[in-house]
């Protein structure tokens, strides 16, 4: 009887994948339900488990940092030009929130583990975050995480997010990249 054996880089790509899953159910329901500590629990543990499993953390720190920051500045632009409001928008309505910094943060955890294989693809990742970010953000504000202020601004919000994450893809994808 033959066996199927999965490699331990496997593993750690199809728990990467469900990790992030749940921390992303976590924020999206946590922010619809006005509870970001779960949110910020359950991204907590998943990076923290990335983080474990890799050995240079201070690689992983700084990248992890740019991915926020990138993260941070696109949600609060988005934010500021009405496009969009955010539930449970702590620290302050004015910029993005902190569950959304968590989910950004569990994003980048996932550029190299279970989406490894967009490594050097950058035409083919920025295809897939133009598809692929405004689906997730759509699919977050009809969890009642967030809400366009009317269907005119939603097409705006959209647009806007095609062209983030065509770009966040790339961008991600480069600064992933162990040096």
């Amino acid at each position: 009887m033959a066996t199927l054996a999965i490699s331990r880089d496997v593993w750690r790509k199809i728990w990467n994948f469900v990790l992030f899953q749940a921390a992303w159910f976590a924020c999206i329901l946590g922010a619809a339900n006005q509870q970001i500590w779960i949110a910020i629990s359950v991204s907590a543990v998943c990076i923290g488990i990335y983080l474990w499993l890799h050995a240079n953390a201070v690689s992983e720190y700084k990248f992890l940092l740019k991915a926020l920051i990138y993260g941070l500045v696109v949600d609060t632009l988005l934010i500021q030009l009405g496009w969009i409001r955010f539930e449970s928008p702590w620290p302050s309505v004015a910029i993005s929130p902190a569950w959304m910094w968590a989910l950004w943060l569990v994003f980048a955890t996932t550029l190299k583990e279970s989406m490894a294989w967009l490594q050097g693809k950058y035409a083919l990742g920025a295809g897939l975050g133009a598809i692929a970010g405004p689906l997730c953000y759509e699919a977050g504000v009809r969890l009642g995480a967030a809400q366009w202020p009317n269907p005119e601004i939603q097409v705006f919000g959209l647009v806007y997010l095609a062209v983030v994450w065509a770009l966040a893809m790339p961008i991600l994808l480069y600064f992933s990249h162990d040096k």
